[in-house]
């Protein structure tokens, strides 16, 4: 058994998931996956950025660390457990940006950590952002205006959730919801809470193990103007989300009072 075999079996029963289910998390058979713990076989580059990805633990660390005896948050949080993703530039020294597809946004849980799918993106490059790691993800819905459907929201990878700021907007790719696009407000030990502009939408919190990546955003793009009517709608929403918590407080005096 290798330093890595022990670590993968020690990360995979910590989260409580089977070998089956991991395997299936990092697009791999059972088998061959089953290897790699038992020690039977050497997994290749583009498997260790997987699982890598997956654990949100660093190669090196994965390799070479045996973290069974050390607590598993305190090695989240060193500065060294950074996964790097690789800045690509074109002709002209710019950093190439990938844009991930409206109609294909979903596949990008499954595809994040594979370099064949990031490899396939279209890039765009943009002079005027520099100096980081840039991706391109499509918006969805109405909770943070002025993106809509059909807008892009271009973000700089966050190495650690450390780093991120209270009212600054985030995209965020989780396990259980995917892309989201929200503003942090809060860290607590083990979540954070983040919150919509659009005051209809509720805060909520995201587990900090749930996380796959963050990005900060950066610039926009938008294929249409935003139209003025739609600050009515917004209007008329939170007029509604007024409502309703004033039906929510009668609601409760009447239970009161019985």
């Amino acid at each position: 058994m290798s330093i890595f075999s022990d670590n993968i079996r020690f990360l995979r029963t910590q989260k409580k998931i089977s070998q089956q289910e991991l395997a299936d998390k990092i697009m791999l058979s059972r088998v061959r996956y089953s290897k790699y713990e038992d020690g039977r076989s050497e997994a290749p580059y583009e498997i260790l950025i997987r699982i890598s990805k997956y654990f949100n633990l660093s190669i090196d660390l994965l390799l070479t660390v045996d973290i069974r005896k050390y607590p598993l948050e305190d090695i989240l949080k060193l500065p060294d457990n950074r996964i790097v993703l690789p800045v690509v530039v074109d002709q002209l020294g710019n950093n190439s940006i990938e844009i991930i597809p409206q109609k294909a946004s979903m596949g990008y849980l499954s595809g994040y950590s594979d370099p064949e799918y990031i490899e396939g993106l279209q890039r765009i490059s943009l002079p005027f952002l520099t100096n980081g790691k840039y991706r391109a993800f499509p918006a969805h819905g109405d909770s943070m205006p002025p993106f809509k459907d059909g807008s892009y929201i271009i973000g700089k990878y966050v190495e650690n959730i450390d780093d991120l700021k209270p009212d600054k907007s985030y995209i965020f790719v989780t396990l259980n919801d995917g892309i989201s696009y929200k503003r942090f407000t809060a860290r607590q030990s083990k979540s954070i809470t983040v919150a919509a502009d659009n005051p209809f939408y509720e805060p909520y919190d995201i587990p900090l193990e749930e996380i796959v990546e963050v990005w900060q955003y950066a610039s926009g793009i938008f294929s249409e103007d935003f139209e003025p009517e739609h600050l009515e709608n917004y209007n008329i929403k939170e007029m509604f989300l007024e409502i309703r918590k004033n039906i929510q407080i009668l609601d409760e005096k009447f239970s009161k009072a019985n």
